[in-house]
């Protein structure tokens, strides 16, 4: 996608050799490359925006699980923010930001990917817990305990990233061959652990969870449609029946999508453990954070607060007196 051509201009003309060369790309691969990632990354930022509002401002929100959506999308909002103009821009540009905010870049695009995977895998917990063990979920599920995973969840990715980037942030710059590059230099060793970590484990876990929940779901349906059941189990079964189902197509979908985009970029990982650094595989990585994108689709926009809080935010109606105790359910 990006190709340099022989004659191209230094990034750095006065450290002559020492200098990178600037990308050359042709003029409809900028323009179209550069709107379409640009409107990708606008409507991240705007969509985790408006679920970072919604859940902190208005008090019926305020529950485990969408405490633990809110650190998903504080998350995949620093997708958009941070690592998709960041791509764009390592691309199209030289890096003209030194080695210190290269390896810092790094740094948050791991902090934030794995703090994304981990938050996934924790509402996937919570949605089992739920479905599962309805009458339990109040007491083993609070409110304290969510935000006690939440911070377990950055603090985890935290040191993740840390142990992964360690060689890099002793010395900056050490994997770039010139001035004006910033890359990422891996070994199969810390692919293959990073597979384990940020993909293997955390699918496992979310299918296994979600065969679960579809089990249950399924069983309960069938317990609303048979004239044995009694009338009280009848009748709980009815109020939970719509919010199960919802759960479970929702897991379901949460599934399709987490593997349609992250699988081709793990698989092209084990032909290319540069694969950060290699143009071929540029949608590869856009389409690894374009997951961040479709996240709070499948969170929020498929509940019915969401679109009436996007209203409020939109109408500036967040803005008067007493609006965070807003009837929002």
């Amino acid at each position: 996608m990006m190709e340099l051509q022989d004659g191209a201009e230094l990034c750095f003309p006065q450290l002559f050799n020492m200098s990178c060369r600037k990308p050359t790309l042709r003029w409809s691969e900028t323009v179209l490359l550069k709107l379409l990632l640009f409107f990708i990354s606008l409507t991240t930022i705007t969509i985790n925006l408006l679920v970072i509002i919604s859940v902190s401002h208005f008090r019926q929100l305020h529950t485990p699980t969408n405490i633990l959506i809110l650190s998903l999308a504080v998350s995949d909002f620093l997708v958009g923010l941070v690592l998709m103009p960041g791509e764009i821009f390592r691309y199209t540009s030289c890096w003209i930001f030194g080695d210190i905010m290269c390896v810092l870049y790094w740094y948050l695009g791991s902090q934030t990917l794995a703090t994304s995977i981990s938050s996934i895998v924790f509402i996937s917990c919570d949605r089992y817990m739920a479905i599962c063990y309805p009458l339990h979920y109040s007491k083993k599920i609070t409110f304290k305990k969510a935000k006690y995973c939440v911070c377990l969840c950055w603090l985890w990715s935290f040191v993740y990233s840390i142990i992964y980037l360690r060689d890099e942030l002793i010395q900056p710059g050490t994997s770039n061959s010139c001035f004006g590059e910033c890359v990422l230099k891996n070994t199969y060793i810390t692919v293959t652990v990073d597979i384990i970590v940020t993909f293997i484990f955390p699918v496992t876990v979310i299918i296994v969870l979600y065969m679960r929940v579809f089990v249950v779901a399924v069983s309960q349906a069938r317990a609303m449609r048979s004239h044995i059941t009694a009338v009280t189990v009848h009748h709980a079964v009815t109020l939970s029946k719509k919010s199960e189902l919802k759960a479970a197509r929702t897991l379901g979908i949460l599934v399709i999508v987490y593997l349609s985009c992250l699988c081709p970029y793990y698989c092209y990982s084990f032909v290319d453990v540069n694969i950060m650094n290699s143009t071929a595989a540029t949608c590869l990585v856009f389409l690894f954070y374009f997951n961040s994108c479709l996240n709070p689709l499948i969170y929020a926009l498929f509940y019915s607060w969401f679109r009436k809080a996007i209203k409020l935010i939109v109408t500036l109606q967040i803005l008067q007196p007493g609006s965070r105790e807003t009837n929002i359910l």
